[in-house]
């Protein structure tokens, strides 16, 4: 059980009523992680803004998902994972892909060293070597890019954070971590 009530759209107001029905028109429905963001409607405004942009990220979709996936798995977050999945299906990816993802890997090789990079990042607070740099940039990536894959985890990890912090009620089709024991690709 949710440790915050999420804000109810149609009871909300001011700023946060018209973050969360700009959400729900772009989204088709305002998840509970938004719902309760928005009793910070600051901080609800600095997700959707840095979400939004993501839009405009050279990394396509399904890519940014599968970021999304091996940080959700690293940080065995259960909302995350389960929103992701979801998510991840919309953008293309397979069953089969999305779980390499959450090991770290992917049938496509940039896209591979892409989420080994996200996983390192993730799991490291961003302490990685110029010789993992070098590996993505070996493997396709633009500097740009780079910057992206870093963006993305940060928003990934704050949403991690969050919704383990609160225990938002999960509101996807259920997908749990997988063991502990189960290795993520370095």
């Amino acid at each position: 059980m949710s440790r915050l009530l999420a804000v109810d759209p149609a009871t909300a107001t001011g700023r946060a009523r018209e973050l969360l029905d700009a959400a729900r028109a772009q989204l088709g429905i305002a998840p509970n992680f938004l719902r309760v963001l928005a009793h910070s409607p600051a901080a609800l405004e600095s997700f959707l803004g840095l979400y939004g942009a993501t839009s405009r990220f050279a990394l396509d979709k399904a890519t940014q998902e599968r970021v999304a996936l091996v940080v959700a798995e690293s940080n065995r977050c259960r909302y995350c994972l389960s929103a992701h999945t979801a998510i991840g299906r919309g953008a293309g990816l397979s069953n089969d892909e999305m779980l390499a993802n959450r090991h770290g890997r992917s049938a496509d090789a940039k896209a591979a060293s892409i989420v080994r990079f996200a996983a390192r990042l993730n799991d490291e607070t961003g302490g990685v070597s110029a010789d993992e740099v070098n590996r993505l940039r070996d493997a396709g990536v633009s500097d740009g890019e780079v910057v992206e894959v870093i963006a993305l985890v940060a928003l990934n990890l704050f949403t991690n954070i969050l919704n383990k912090s609160i225990a938002v009620d999960i509101d996807f089709p259920r997908v749990e971590p997988l063991g502990r024991d189960v290795p993520i690709a370095a």
